[in-house]
């Protein structure tokens, strides 16, 4: 008890020699800084230095596949900065820090900016349902091995050339529309026939292949994550009719697209209980 009692009369102590020194201070961002560099010496307390908190991040960035357990370690670090005194909210915060990093290390490693902001959201709305400290981390883990595995699929892959990159990304913006070679070499300031010749021969297919593949994998996503219809998703991804895409689809999967869903529901289901 006597052990106890000197603790609360320090913490007592430390609040209130802090309250008056920012009281006299104004209260002011420069007091608090001081205050907290202060406290932070007195008790032999740092946060990580700059390269050490960027480390795991350039290796993400090249794939490197040590990155997971350097953000691991990074994580489990007593120098990591505490961020609210709710552990779960801590976590959230930490987190939001941690991808934001991550997903402009890997823009800048070169993702398609889309992409990059799209596995972003996906990851902080799964992140946000997280009610406790240890799924928050284990969300930026799994989070933070994709974005390796992504970027050493980069690494290890031939780029495509810049005219072809910035056709692509042209293409993924504006899947919901009406898509033509000759708008896309417009919007680029190129020869049609030159980007048509170049981009075939990046990707192995002509243009009109490649935004068809790219719609059914657009819709094999909605399928799987959302309650769209057939209809709705012909709709969202600018086929010409239902009918159409149901034929495309089948085409390029072997299945209909309400096919395509009940299996993977199906698997999910087998996935959820194997987990248990």
């Amino acid at each position: 008890m006597g052990n106890m009692g000197t603790h609360s009369d320090a913490e007592s102590l430390r609040r209130e020699a802090r309250a008056d020194y920012l009281k006299s201070h104004g209260g002011s961002m420069a007091a608090q800084v001081s205050w907290e560099i202060y406290e932070n010496r007195e008790n032999g307390r740092r946060h990580h230095s700059y390269e050490e908190e960027m480390k795991p991040y350039r290796m993400m960035q090249k794939g490197d596949d040590r990155a997971p357990e350097e953000i691991r370690k990074l994580l489990l670090s007593p120098l990591m900065g505490k961020l609210s005194a709710d552990p779960v909210r801590d976590a959230k915060y930490t987190f939001l820090a941690g991808i934001t990093l991550t997903t402009r290390f890997a823009i800048e490693g070169g993702m398609d900016s889309e992409h990059a902001y799209i596995l972003s959201d996906l990851y902080i709305r799964r992140m946000d349902q997280c009610l406790d400290r240890n799924s928050v981390f284990s969300i930026f883990w799994e989070m933070f091995s994709y974005f390796t595995n992504q970027m050493r699929h980069l690494q290890t892959n031939p780029q495509y050339s810049l005219h072809v990159h910035n056709c692509i990304t042209y293409i993924d913006r504006n899947l919901h529309q009406e898509l033509r070679l000759s708008d896309a070499a417009e919007e680029l300031q190129l020869n049609r026939s030159y980007l048509s010749e170049l981009f075939k021969k990046e990707t192995g297919v002509s243009f009109s292949e490649f935004v068809r593949r790219r719609r059914i994998e657009n819709a094999k996503n909605l399928l799987r994550d959302t309650d769209l219809t057939a209809s709705e998703i012909a709709g969202a991804l600018a086929f010409s009719s239902q009918s159409y895409f149901i034929h495309i689809f089948k085409e390029e999967t072997g299945l209909t697209p309400g096919a395509y869903r009940k299996y993977h529901y199906s698997e999910s289901l087998k996935a959820a209980e194997r987990s248990k």
